[in-house]
């Protein structure tokens, strides 16, 4: 491992953020059945779970991000064709009901922080996720989670314009169809983030120095 991804991975000021791996999303439960069963595919569940296992045991942070709605609507604005779709369905991620909850691969454990969102498709905006990071003195962010094509793309570009550097094992992330979700890890994500593999950055931490 380069002395670069080295010094992004230092658990100490880094965060792996989950990206809307919810039951009502790529679980049991999920409204997005071709996006469920690509992540089934891919093993991005099960890569993201031995992810967070090994950041936990370094001292990295652990932040899931989710997605939920109110049943009357409050918080949530209507303004994009996908968020109109989603809530066609009066059962979509509606808060407090079990398709918001977690994939249990996941956890979450005592010392996992959970950051919901009401509004928008991705984390940062509308939710204390940009405090509680700098509060613990995060400088890199390890995206995982979907969906390529918007969330965890909007999840990278919001950390960068925050300040933040932006790690992304793309074999903890999914996205439809598989074809675009490679394009993009191949030719966008390189240009805001470093692309990596769940092992590289699971050797990297137990390779670290004490």
């Amino acid at each position: 491992m380069s002395v670069e991804i080295a010094r992004l991975l230092e658990p100490g000021h880094c965060a792996v953020l989950t990206m809307e791996v919810q039951r009502g999303v790529v679980g049991d439960l999920s409204s997005f059945p071709q996006l469920a069963d690509t992540a089934r595919q891919n093993g991005m569940v099960a890569n993201t779970a031995r992810l967070l296992g090994a950041a936990r045991r370094s001292g990295a942070r652990v932040v899931h991000c989710t997605a939920e709605f109110r049943a009357d609507r409050v918080g949530t604005t209507v303004n994009s064709q996908l968020v109109a779709a989603v809530l066609r369905n009066p059962r979509h991620l509606l808060s407090g009901t079990p398709p918001t909850e977690l994939m249990t691969e996941l956890g979450p454990e005592p010392s996992d922080l959970v950051s919901s969102r009401l509004h928008g498709v991705s984390p940062f905006t509308g939710t204390a996720l940009d405090t509680w990071l700098r509060n613990l003195d995060v400088r890199t962010v390890i995206a995982t989670g979907v969906s390529v094509n918007l969330g965890v793309l909007g999840l990278a570009i919001e950390a960068v314009n925050l300040g933040y550097q932006v790690v992304v094992p793309r074999d903890a992330v999914a996205g439809i169809p598989i074809s675009y979700a490679d394009a993009l890890l191949d030719n966008t994500f390189p240009l805001i983030s470093t692309v990596t593999t769940v092992d590289a950055v699971v050797d990297g931490w137990a390779t670290a120095p004490d």
